[in-house]
């Protein structure tokens, strides 16, 4: 497929069955929408909340030397003139004088002409703050001015000596978070790619700077491998863009890019920011944030090695690489519609990964006995409704990894039939090997 590719049709369908199956909606629906703000729902709460479980087990529980934070979306706004925020932080906008359409200069084909209508009457570009601005306090005036955090790196770096003394981490080490993001984008667009209110997954590791690109190449060698080991990406839908052009205070930096259906887009970035941060702080906050070296006797200002993703973008990302529609597969099930419209997910993320379906509801008792059991480790649900077939649709569409069947043999022979959503293939299994075997499956 070419670089330059576009499939509309692919995002309708990964829109519509996000709303129709309850994994992402439109904020603010019943009062016409909010643009740029989407709420999760409960599918897409699940699948969220398990690929924030996935990278915090990735990136600090399986680390000694990565420590987790969880900071204040609002902070003081000093931090964010010393990041440079509130004076460089802002895109060119233009206005359409005809039709009133904004657009970013920067994501326009032809910047003297409007996409919307082809007027060009459009208004000279200016400059435009992406921060969101708000007052903390009884009385809304300058003095009483904050912001709403734009990305979630700041709050680590002011942290750093906090965290460092608190859990006598000595260098290198690294600080990670989860958490919302908001930017006053002038075009939201592409779903969730790119919002006003997001949650990003950020970590920042503090080094010595003469070992500063070793660290960045063993970091941007762990992301990768995470892209490919557990989430499924390969080269046909990943690539690496190398930055040429840096940051005055960086040293290096790369994209992980993805195909979404709308092109090639940034999903993680990895960089070599220097002692930009800590200097900057330091010097605005009148701390000391170098770091003292008891072994050597060195004190210097940490170099920053920096992973950030966002997760909503990595959620897109994995509902566009997963959506499929089989034909084949309505006949090899006897089913009546054109087409199985399936989400292959990877099991560790599945919003539901284990799905219990008695074979009648006579069987209920049995069957919700069993759901209750594997409901204690796994994300499980269970369905009585419609036939069988009908079931695994439903559950195929909202990417279930493995249905287990409870039939009336399974009274005699106390086995369960586990279908396979990729492969459709279905095994008999013991209910008391039931458990080991889905975790093999899943990975576990």
């Amino acid at each position: 497929m070419a670089d330059d590719f576009n499939d509309q049709a692919l995002m309708d369908k990964i829109v519509s069955l996000c709303k129709r199956r309850g994994f992402v909606f439109p904020s603010s629906e019943i009062y016409g929408g909010f643009n740029g703000f989407w709420d999760y729902g409960p599918y897409g709460a699940r699948m969220k909340r398990a690929i924030e479980a996935l990278w915090w087990h990735e990136m600090v529980e399986t680390r000694d030397n990565v420590e987790g934070l969880d900071s204040t979306i609002i902070a003081n706004p000093t931090i964010w003139k010393a990041s440079g925020h509130l004076d460089q932080f802002s895109d060119l906008m233009t206005d359409c004088r005809q039709c009133k359409s904004r657009y970013r200069v920067d994501q326009m084909e032809d910047p003297t002409t409007c996409p919307n209508c082809g007027s060009k009457d459009l208004t000279e570009p200016r400059e435009f703050n992406l921060m969101m601005k708000t007052f903390v306090g009884p009385v809304f005036d300058e003095d009483h001015v904050a912001y709403l955090r734009a990305e979630t790196c700041q709050p680590i770096f002011v942290d750093f000596h906090s965290v460092r003394v608190a859990t006598r981490q000595k260098l290198p080490f690294g600080v990670a978070q989860i958490g919302k993001a908001f930017r006053n984008e002038i075009n939201p667009r592409n779903f969730t790619f790119r919002s006003r209110e997001f949650t990003q997954m950020e970590m920042e590791f503090f080094c010595d700077g003469e070992k500063g690109m070793e660290w960045f190449e063993y970091w941007k060698a762990e992301r990768i491998r995470y892209y490919r080991e557990k989430l499924g990406f390969d080269d046909s839908n990943m690539r690496i863009y190398v930055h040429e052009k840096l940051a005055h205070y960086a040293k290096a930096a790369i994209d992980i890019e993805v195909k979404f259906p709308f092109g090639w887009g940034e999903l993680e970035g990895v960089h070599h920011r220097g002692t930009w941060d800590l200097s900057r702080h330091s010097e605005f906050s009148g701390q000391d944030l170098q770091y003292f070296d008891h072994d050597n006797g060195r004190k210097f200002m940490p170099t920053v090695i920096e992973t950030s993703v966002g997760l909503d973008r990595t959620m897109l990302a994995i509902l566009a690489k997963s959506y499929d529609e089989d034909s084949a597969a309505t006949k090899k099930e006897g089913m009546d519609e054109d087409v199985r419209v399936v989400l292959h997910l990877p099991p560790m993320v599945a919003p539901i990964q284990v799905a219990v379906l008695p074979q009648s509801k006579k069987l209920n008792e049995n069957a919700y006995a069993l759901y209750k059991d594997v409901d204690r480790f796994f994300r499980s649900e269970y369905d009585d409704t419609g036939s069988i077939g009908k079931r695994y649709r439903r559950q195929d569409e909202i990417g279930t990894p493995f249905c287990v069947t409870f039939d009336f043999d399974s009274l005699n022979d106390n086995a369960v039939t586990v279908r396979n959503r990729d492969t459709m293939l279905q095994e008999r299994v013991g209910v008391t090997q039931l458990r080991s075997y889905l975790e093999e499956k899943i990975g576990m």
